[in-house]
């Protein structure tokens, strides 16, 4: 099968859809001219059917390393039903199961097979690969093999060994998040040659964040709870008992609940999992425990009851939710004492630079969660993306900005006790111990340090200490103070801090964060026959405990949320619905028409607004953070050659990525990348052709001009006719 052209056939056939993700298409066709591949994309983007596709369009076997048993069966499970021939091989599996899945493999009866390292790397296993037709790899999760990301695993290093023992076989590695340490540790460790990366934007658009205060918080979770309906959720707690104890007060509020953590036997684990996946109950209370493999894309709720760790988990965390597309929430309840509560715990550890450094994204944690800019803009920063729009539209200090009040007297009072302990000698303070002296706090801390004798001690009484507190914290996001000083940390002025204070000038802060109004439903939905729906999902159940899957995997919520709008009444009408495939029409077709001629014999025909432009509801940079950099060096007057040596990447790729920066609408000169001659040449084979596939045109040019020129050309050609149209 050639590439390109048979990819959109067969992600209608098998997959039910009519169009690839950002990146999807790209990805596969890198994959199937042989290159090997480093594909990060945030979860919900499709990584899966990265190497999936492919699988079904090439010969022989890809084998696919996943770290979790559950993932492998979900996945399938879900390959089986869009008629792929995949399987799995591990521990489940009966002594003459595992055979005749082996039989059936050496004989070329699947074209992905499933393995966890630890199976795959052992010695006989290795030696029995050698049998197998295998012509691609694909490595799942591809961050744990990586000491450097947030779930090493051990195993994974020896990943390099299957690639040493089949040499000629390409690697595709994915992951849903990776720093750019771990991304080159991922490089290195797998021995990807001359590798295609690709980067995706951080930003998850149909997920709204929002931070509360955390006041009563089993309330608050209930309440939270029962806004939404039957939707599935998640909530996150730090201990194993907190989870008991959520789990129990769910149930007791008649919310199907089970909780999840590493204390619970592997059965229970298993069987509360299974219930969460097969739609038994609605939510799980988990710890971080329960987390990476979950496949299930309807949860439209990730709580966190506790304060994360640090960014990187949350990110992780919350971007469980909405895998589908559909609008989903994310609620953080927050309060200084689970942070001071964590750093007790981190007193525990031994070493003074992971406790440095788990201290640093405690803190970081902290201030995402009591700021008042974008929610988004600070959760991107972190992995180093900037977020171009004033206003994200999906989070709680874009939707309502928090009151502002003139806190110009506070703040000279703030700036002041600071230089004036600083005057009265000794070593500096933190804001703490800052908010005490300007509370009037007759604490031994203060005694003892002669600073009930300072000139600003109590001439803050106005405020309680935590609300000082509060407001110098302000002042340190601000830029006013400094903190510094590891397991001590101490406050300082800034220079900005001093000028300030010399030229008094007035200053505006938020308030502290409130709670929130009772929840509403956000554009981005689609809008629906809600009764129709609701019918179509017991229906999909009754459907997906009969098979022994769970009912996502017969069909999505979108699926069910366009079956609803559009009434189908015949094959073809049902197959035109996102997610239906030739495989799904025949097998479950029937019985979902049926249910939709019934309804319809008893209610009346909805009509709705057209949906609008899919396209994601909020802006997205123009540029990813890996093609801006060569955009700039390129600016800068580099050749192609010298940025890709600069940036350790061959010259495709650095082509792709100014490909990427003229489809956004930079205006690049293209005398830079080619020729008079060359430009004629490619206009001649390109002229009539509208395949997305540059193979042909490649191979129809002997291979005279690069495929990244060839990209660059037609990206150019596409934004002149754009503009002069």
């Amino acid at each position: 099968m050639t590439m390109g052209t048979g990819l959109s056939p067969l992600l209608k056939t098998h997959f039910g859809y009519d169009t690839f993700r950002p990146l999807q298409r790209e990805i596969m066709e890198a994959a199937l001219a042989r290159r090997d591949v480093l594909a990060i994309l945030p979860t919900g983007a499709g990584k899966s059917l990265c190497y999936q596709l492919p699988a079904l369009a090439r010969e022989g076997v890809t084998l696919v390393v996943s770290p979790l048993i559950a993932l492998m069966k979900d996945q399938v499970d879900q390959l089986a039903a869009t008629g792929v021939a995949a399987t799995f091989l591990n521990s489940t599996l009966d002594p003459q199961e595992a055979r005749e899945r082996l039989d059936a493999i050496r004989s070329g009866g699947f074209k992905l097979v499933y393995l966890a390292p630890e199976r795959l790397m052992s010695g006989a296993f290795l030696s029995e690969i050698r049998r197998w037709n295998v012509t691609a790899l694909a490595v799942d999760e591809a961050h744990c093999i990586s000491e450097w990301g947030h779930d090493f695993r051990p195993e994974y290093r020896r990943l390099r060994e299957l690639r040493q023992l089949l040499p000629d076989v390409p690697a595709i590695a994915l992951t849903a998040t990776a720093t750019p340490r771990v991304r080159d540790d991922i490089l290195t460790q797998l021995a990807l040659r001359d590798p295609a990366v690709f980067l995706a934007s951080f930003n998850r658009p149909n997920l709204n964040y929002r931070v509360e205060p955390k006041q009563d918080a089993v309330t608050r979770v209930i309440g939270f709870i029962r806004d939404r309906g039957r939707d599935s959720g998640i909530v996150y707690a730090q201990s194993r008992k907190r989870t008991e104890e959520l789990a129990a007060s769910l149930r007791a509020n008649g919310i199907p609940a089970v909780c999840y953590h590493a204390g619970l036997e592997a059965p229970e684990r298993a069987r509360n999992q299974e219930a969460f996946l097969r739609d038994e109950v609605r939510v799980v209370c988990a710890t971080v425990a329960f987390g990476m493999g979950i496949n299930k894309p309807d949860v439209r709720f990730v709580i966190h009851a506790d304060l994360p760790k640090n960014l990187e988990g949350y990110y992780q965390e919350t971007g469980r939710a909405g895998r589908d597309g559909l609008p989903a929430d994310c609620l953080l309840l927050f309060t200084r004492g689970d942070v001071a509560k964590q750093l007790r715990f981190l007193d525990e550890i031994t070493d003074a630079e992971a406790r440095e450094n788990a201290r640093s994204q405690l803190e970081h944690m902290a201030d995402f969660a009591e700021s008042d800019n974008c929610r988004r803009t600070g959760l991107l920063g972190y992995f180093g993306e900037s977020w171009p729009a004033e206003n994200c539209g999906g989070c709680d200090n874009c939707l309502a900005p928090r009151e502002s009040w003139d806190a110009t007297v506070e703040t000279q009072k703030l700036l002041s006790c600071v230089l004036r302990v600083k005057q009265a000698g000794g070593p500096p303070v933190g804001i703490r111990h800052l908010a005490d002296i300007l509370a009037g706090s007759r604490a031994e801390k203060i005694l003892a340090r002669n600073h009930d004798k300072l000139s600003t001690y109590g001439i803050g009484k106005e405020h309680s200490a935590a609300k000082w507190a509060e407001i110098a914290r302000q002042l340190v996001r601000k830029g006013w103070f400094a903190v510094d000083g590891g397991d001590y940390p101490v406050v300082s002025v800034t220079a900005e801090g001093s000028t300030m204070l010399r030229e008094r000038r007035a200053v505006s802060l938020s308030r502290l964060m409130a709670l929130a109004e009772s929840a509403t439903r956000r554009a981005g939905d689609i809008e629906c026959d809600a009764d129709l729906f609701e019918a179509l999902r017991t229906h999909r159940k009754q459907v997906a405990d009969a098979t022994g899957v769970p009912p996502y995997v017969i069909f999505s919520d979108v699926a069910l949320r366009h079956m609803a709008r559009e009434y189908p009444a015949d094959d073809a009408s049902f197959l035109r619905i996102p997610g239906v495939g030739e495989r799904k029409l025949a097998d479950y077709g029937p019985g979902f028409l049926r249910e939709i001629s019934a309804w319809l014999a008893t209610h009346d025909r909805h009509n709705f607004a057209p949906l609008p432009d899919l396209a994601p509801r909020l802006p997205k940079p123009a540029v990813n953070a890996t093609a801006h950099a060569t955009l700039e060096l390129w600016r800068a007057g580099k050749s192609i050659d010298e940025i890709a040596a600069e940036r350790g990447f061959v010259a495709s790729t650095i082509e792709s990525h100014l490909a990427l920066a003229i489809e956004a609408g930079e205006d690049i000169d293209p005398r830079r990348f080619y020729t008079g001659e060359e430009e004629a040449e490619m206009r001649a084979a390109l002229d009539g052709y509208d395949d997305p596939s540059l193979k042909p045109v490649f191979e129809h040019l002997g291979g005279r001009l690069s495929y990244g020129k060839l990209k660059l050309f037609r990206a150019i050609e596409t934004r002149l006719a754009l503009s002069s149209g």
